[in-house]
């Protein structure tokens, strides 16, 4: 590895694994997506123009590989339990934020994960993803305006 590569691994690998951590709530599964994202940027190395938006991306793709896996845990635990106990749904599958955000379609949900959770602005998003600022523009504002009528139906709910 070379030394602006080094650089770059001491530089964010403590920033992608604390936002991993945020997203995964595990230490040993963030580190895991970190470790991997790093990885997969490497076999790329001199490639990639951008390799934070990069690296983000990945990491963003992997934590949503992670959501998938783990809701299909619950979903079984669900069906397991289905049979012995009568269960609330909200409070079972813990709607939080994370979760209306984990099932937005991946159209909003990585513009959101990138901007809201990795900190990237707009255009390194549009860059990332291959598409217009005001596309991705328009996408966090058809994110929040999902994510706003779920937590009022929510909020609707258990009132």
């Amino acid at each position: 590895m070379d030394s602006e590569a080094e650089e770059f691994f001491t530089e964010f690998y403590p920033r992608l694994a604390g936002w991993c951590r945020g997203l995964v709530d595990d230490d040993a599964t963030a580190h895991d997506v970190a470790s991997e994202a790093f990885t997969r940027l490497w076999s790329r190395w001199r490639t990639v123009d951008r390799p934070e938006s990069y690296l983000f991306s990945v990491a963003a793709n992997l934590v949503k590989d992670h959501w998938r896996a783990r809701e299909h845990e619950r979903s079984a635990v669900r069906g397991l339990l289905a049979g012995r106990r009568e269960y609330a749904p909200a409070a079972d599958q813990g709607f939080d934020l994370r979760s209306l955000v984990e099932a937005l379609p991946k159209r909003l949900r990585v513009p959101v994960l990138l901007y809201y959770y990795a900190g990237l602005p707009v255009s390194e998003i549009a860059a990332v993803l291959h598409r217009r600022p005001n596309t991705v523009k328009g996408d966090l504002h058809q994110a929040r305006e999902r994510l706003r009528m779920a937590l009022r139906g929510l909020h609707e709910i258990s009132t």
